[in-house]
């Protein structure tokens, strides 16, 4: 195996099969800039047999699938520290297993790990490839593709019992992480879900008999719930749609009302201090002619601009002299923009944290960090993530502000002051890839449990082989 003729030719992307642990086929993401292998694992348990340190794990074998469940035992051999991709550190588990790739096959060393958020379910890293392959990253399944088909003969072809809730999700992209989990967390809990997209929603306004349509003229009488994630550039219509259904009887998560005042951010700020939730001191003028007043206003430079229309970190600008911050706000006044200044909280370091709020409950908190040269913590915008335990006056803050705004789920951002925690921002469609790949839960699915809670529907049997 060590001449250069009788390597393995693979692409960036194989199957590979694992006998000895009963997963006859799982994608692989392969990667020579990791050093160790990787498989998606999740309710690791340790346990002793025979003297010896075991571990029992369950494998989601298939991408986009978390229904397909795989049971796994195999000894430890070894537990490591290792660096994710997204920059968190945690301790895993070492098992070696037989892996088949191709006709070859030999033992591999994998650490176990939750990749539910991930593309792959596997990571083939550089220490099981080498001798044994050559990496050709322009081409893909150089050793064969699996029919779909087939995984179903190989995994028994899982059949959804739909005898739950009809929900549809309101948003704007299919793909988006975050949506095609809120759709598989809804799917595996025995529900249909329906995806909505807002452009192609239209309405019957009647009295009598209000109407949403869609495109083709369906009529959709028939939801029980639906889960709306706007995004700003249509909360105009979006929240329009969300009332109609409301006045159709359906369940709303967020309301209309909740996301048009949640998305008027000095509205909001305005609303948030009056029932006495702190945040940086901030400024708003009209008139060009008041810019020094206004900076002075927030202790002076440095300081933040921020657009009122701005989302995900996009028009925020740190000005740090008062030259910068005058230049910066007559700008985009120029362009008739609405704009806050805000004051620098120096002392934060380029950290804040985002609490994730459903039902009353902040039920995950992460920290976010900016990536080296930028300011504010934005995981869209190179920043790491990682799991924090909030204190009780953030935890308190977080929650205060939901309820506020009148939000059911909500991202809350709070950044460390020496005053204390301070309000930055309330999100009313927060992304969900962030906050699950650092913590590992499953925050879509208790989304999807807060509406099943509301609605008074109790999770049954839904699988069915």
């Amino acid at each position: 195996m060590s001449s250069e003729e009788s390597k393995i030719i693979v692409g960036s992307e194989e199957w590979c099969s694992f006998t000895n642990l009963g997963v006859p086929a799982i994608k692989a993401r392969v990667d020579s800039g990791a050093k160790t292998s990787s498989m998606h694992a999740f309710n690791i348990h340790k346990f002793r047999r025979d003297g010896e340190s075991w571990v029992s794990f369950e494998v989601h074998p298939l991408q986009n699938d978390r229904r397909t469940v795989i049971r796994c035992e195999r000894p430890v051999i070894d537990k490591r520290v290792v660096k994710s991709s997204s920059g968190i550190s945690e301790t895993r588990y070492v098992i070696s297993a037989t892996m088949k790739v191709g006709v070859e096959k030999w033992d591999i060393e994998l650490t176990l790990a939750n990749r539910d958020s991930m593309g792959y379910r596997m990571l083939l890293g550089r220490q099981a490839m080498n001798g044994r392959m050559l990496v050709d990253p322009s081409v893909s399944f150089c050793l064969g593709d699996v029919h779909p088909g087939t995984l179903d003969e190989y995994y028994g072809k899982r059949k959804h019992k739909r005898s739950g809730l009809k929900i549809g999700l309101l948003a704007s992209n299919q793909e988006l992480y975050s949506n095609l989990r809120i759709l598989e967390a809804g799917q595996e809990r025995g529900h249909e879900m329906v995806f909505l997209n807002i452009k192609q929603c239209y309405m019957k306004i009647d009295a009598m008999e209000p109407e949403v349509h869609y495109r083709g003229g369906k009529v959709l009488n028939d939801l029980d719930a639906v889960i709306t994630r706007i995004r700003p550039s249509v909360t105009f219509y979006g929240c329009a749609l969300a009332r109609q259904f409301e006045s159709m009887g359906v369940y709303t998560i967020n309301s209309s009302s909740a996301i048009t005042q949640s998305r008027d951010k000095l509205f909001s700020l305005q609303l948030l201090l009056k029932n006495g939730v702190s945040i940086p001191t901030t400024g708003f003028a009209n008139s060009p002619m008041d810019t020094n007043d206004l900076i002075d206003m927030v202790g002076g430079a440095p300081l933040i601009v921020k657009l009122l229309e701005g989302t995900q970190g996009r028009g925020v600008v740190l000005a740090e002299t008062k030259k910068a911050a005058e230049s910066v706000i007559n700008a985009f006044k120029a362009l008739r923009a609405n704009l806050l200044v805000q004051e620098f909280i120096k002392e934060a370091d380029g950290k804040d944290l985002r609490c994730f709020v459903i039902d009353g409950k902040v039920v995950a908190s992460i920290q976010r960090e900016a990536a080296p040269g930028e300011f504010r913590a934005n995981i869209h915008q190179g920043g790491t993530a990682s799991i924090i335990k909030i204190t009780p006056q953030e935890r308190a803050l977080a929650l205060k502000a939901s309820k506020t705004l009148g939000l059911k789920v909500a991202g809350v951002d709070i950044i460390r002051s020496k005053k204390g925690p301070l309000l930055l921002e309330v999100n009313s469609s927060p992304g969900l890839e962030g906050i699950e790949s650092a913590t590992g839960k499953d925050i879509a699915g208790m989304m999807i449990a807060s509406i099943e809670k509301k609605l008074g529907w109790k999770r049954a049997l839904n699988i069915e082989s």
